[in-house]
């Protein structure tokens, strides 16, 4: 086997798993890789989210059902604030509410926790390199939807598309601005920079198709996604 030159660089992995052991079995394995390096571990949604801001990993390897916030809503997080972390879903779980939910999320990779360590190994190469890794019984269902002529928000109940694409982290900014917060305030509320705001709400333009923040609240008013009434906030 080929050892990694000194100067290329590494992968840097974040794994995130609310089981000690598992995250344990799976760095050992993954760290006999020259051209991985574990930057940390997460134990439960919110720290995976935290973590992903301060180490900035190449990719985040994720488990679905997790303490304080799910998989689902984590990997939601991260491809809004950090969208140049990739994120592989590592789960036992392949029922289609999870697949098709953290594809909608933004993940790049869905494997399972059967998956031989060579497979995963191939995966987290993959999605590092920006492109999909899907397990084969994973897959197979993404081809059957859409074969069947629906779309992938189409598959979700409650998804994203009944918000004209936006996620739930910009959808609850447009609630904020519309309760007349400045970016500094709504970036206090939700421990975020004034400029991680600001690129928010420039998404929310685009998507929605308007200029300004008054706009995009009217907008989003009336089609009944927020209030301007802080009382019913």
């Amino acid at each position: 086997m080929s050892l990694i030159s000194n100067n290329a660089k590494r992968i840097r992995i974040l794994l995130a798993d609310d089981h000690a052991v598992v995250r344990s079995g799976t760095r050992e394995l993954l760290e006999r890789q020259p051209d991985f390096q574990i930057a940390g571990e997460a134990a439960d949604g919110e720290e995976v989210v935290r973590l992903t801001h301060e180490l900035q990993p190449d990719v985040v390897v994720m488990d679905v059902r997790m303490p304080k916030m799910s998989g689902v809503e984590a990997t939601r997080r991260i491809k809004a604030e950090c969208p140049g972390v990739n994120v592989l879903v590592l789960t036992a779980h392949d029922d289609d509410e999870y697949v098709f939910a953290l594809l909608q999320a933004g993940a790049n990779g869905y494997l399972l926790k059967t998956a031989e360590i060579d497979e995963l190994v191939r995966a987290i190469r993959t999605v590092a390199a920006g492109q999909s890794a899907l397990a084969p019984t994973v897959a197979g269902k993404v081809v059957a939807q859409f074969t069947s002529g629906k779309s992938l928000p189409d598959m979700l109940s409650g998804g994203q598309d009944q918000y004209d694409g936006l996620t739930e982290r910009e959808l609850g900014i447009l609630q904020l601005v519309g309760e007349g917060l400045s970016n500094k305030q709504i970036g206090k509320n939700l421990f975020i920079s004034d400029r991680t705001v600001q690129a928010h709400l420039s998404n929310i333009f685009s998507k929605l198709g308007v200029s300004s923040r008054t706009e995009a609240v009217m907008y989003a008013v009336r089609k009944g996604w927020i209030t301007t009434d802080k009382g019913n906030g």
